[in-house]
């Protein structure tokens, strides 16, 4: 099968569950002149804007113009009102440079990598993974571990793998964790109504379609997701292990190796595929709505198997002897270092 490449797929878009959409209000800033700072100065200064949800413009324009970021709040609040973008926003504690142009600080306002308070979640993700990011930012390993304990899960489902939706996440610095992974949760809940999941199909369950789309998120690119999805139902359908590396990845807690041992599929574990058959007991990860997509939109095929052999490479088939052979091929771009490490 597909080895796991163990990298995190990038998020195509913003789709941040705590994004908030700030009111621009027509009420007149209260202070400054209308001048403006010459626009592409080099500033060898920054302050920290911190952005709260619900915020009008002309707040916005005073505190910039407060803390020396523009040299009128006036010109900020007329381009920010003329330009939608400004509702983009995000809460969060920005880092913005100061004596700056008023256009300068409103590109720098909605530039996600200024944001201290910016949870990037990809695609494939643990939730371990998604802990230490939090631990990061500034939570405690003791609330985290108390907020995804009491983590309101939807009906169906006993864990929280797999739901907490690929996005990025802004929010204020008094923002509990608790509603920062309750509003991923409810984020997954749309995504999975949208591709079809939470009705489940085919006789699996919302979880069991949850889960085949964390295999399929680990197992392939992309373009590959629907057979995948259709090699799963295959092997299923037959009564064979579906023997994916991905799940003795997610056991072991490894990324960044194609490489997995004969000693490693011999772990006792229910996710371990190579000895337990059928679906893992829960995700192995937190999927994107495309692998959501494809969990319930297979592509029509016989393949049983499916194996890269080379970065962006992956064969499919229903012959264990072409399998075989493309193993090998497998090995010899492993060997030559097509794959980057052994």
């Amino acid at each position: 099968m597909r080895l796991d490449r163990g990298t995190l797929r990038g998020i195509g878009g913003v789709a941040a569950a705590l994004l908030i959409i700030l009111a621009i209000h027509t009420v007149r800033p209260h202070t400054s002149s209308a001048a403006d700072y010459p626009c592409n100065s080099d500033s060898n200064s920054s302050v920290e804007i911190d952005i709260h949800s619900g915020e009008t413009g002309s707040q916005i324009a005073i505190e910039l113009f407060s803390k020396g970021v523009v040299a009128s709040s006036q010109v900020f609040f007329r381009l920010a009102v003329a330009d939608e973008r400004a509702g983009r926003i995000a809460p969060g504690v920005h880092r913005i440079d100061q004596k700056i142009c008023a256009q300068q600080a409103l590109t720098q306002l909605l530039d996600s990598s200024r944001i201290g308070n910016l949870l990037v979640v990809n695609e494939g993700a643990w939730i371990s993974e998604v802990q230490s990011k939090l631990v990061k930012i500034g939570y405690s390993k003791v609330e985290i571990s108390s907020a995804l304990k009491n983590a309101t899960l939807p009906s169906g489902f006993t864990q929280l793998e797999g739901l907490f939706f690929p996005a990025q996440y802004s929010f204020e610095s008094s923002t509990s964790v608790s509603v920062i992974i309750n509003s991923a949760i409810n984020r997954a809940i749309e995504e999975m109504k949208r591709a079809g999941i939470l009705a489940g199909n085919s006789g699996f369950t919302a979880a069991q379609l949850l889960t085949i789309a964390s295999l399929i998120q680990a197992e392939g690119d992309e373009k590959d997701f629907p057979k995948i999805s259709q090699v799963i139902r295959n092997r299923l359908t037959k009564g064979m292990p579906l023997q994916f590396d991905s799940t003795v990845h997610y056991i072991k807690g490894t990324r960044g190796s194609v490489f997995l041992s004969t000693q490693s599929t011999l772990i006792n574990s229910p996710f371990n595929t190579y000895k337990r058959y059928g679906l893992p007991p829960s995700p192995i990860n937190n999927p994107g709505f495309q692998a959501m997509h494809a969990a319930i939109n297979p592509e029509e095929g016989d393949w049983i198997f499916f194996i890269t052999v080379a970065p962006g490479e992956t064969r499919f088939t229903d012959s264990l002897e072409e399998f075989n052979n493309w193993k090998l091929l497998y090995k010899k771009n492993l060997r030559a270092g097509k794959f980057g490490s052994k």
